[in-house]
């Protein structure tokens, strides 16, 4: 017989504060992304093209791809975020989700760009690439 667990007041208010703080977390992201696509699409293919992580005939195209990945982020709906980032959700744990789509974007689809000669690294140097700058964008605004 199976048994049926109850979650009490307690529990019920913690998991939506925690729920909430996430929400929050991913509004403020996605609106200081939107409120600065180009000069962070900017840093972002520099610091990818530095890394050694993206070989490319052309940074401002790279450029160009990132602004419009960010700006197709920007006015995603939640369900589309959500479906590009599944095959990464796992990449880490707790993981931004403007970073995971970033590198969900630039694995999937910047790869198969013509300017684009190939994306080296993995999954995860990638994610923490684009992390360490969207960090530093999110602290400073």
């Amino acid at each position: 017989m199976a048994k049926l667990f109850y979650t009490g007041n307690r529990e019920a208010k913690l998991l939506s504060k925690i729920e909430s703080s996430k929400e929050r977390e991913r509004i403020r992201t996605i609106s200081t992304i939107r409120d600065n696509i180009d000069s962070f699409s900017n840093k972002l293919s520099m610091k990818l093209i530095e890394s050694h992580l993206v070989e490319t005939v052309s940074k401002s195209s790279v450029e160009n791809q990132i602004a419009r990945c960010l700006d197709t982020l920007c006015k995603a709906e939640d369900f589309d975020i959500d479906y590009m980032v599944a095959p990464f959700r796992t990449l880490i744990s707790n993981p931004n989700i403007a970073s995971l789509y970033l590198t969900a974007f630039i694995v999937e689809k910047l790869i198969n760009h013509k300017d684009v000669i190939d994306v080296y690294g993995s999954d995860e140097d990638i994610y923490f690439c684009i992390q360490k700058e969207l960090g530093a964008m999110l602290t400073n605004s």
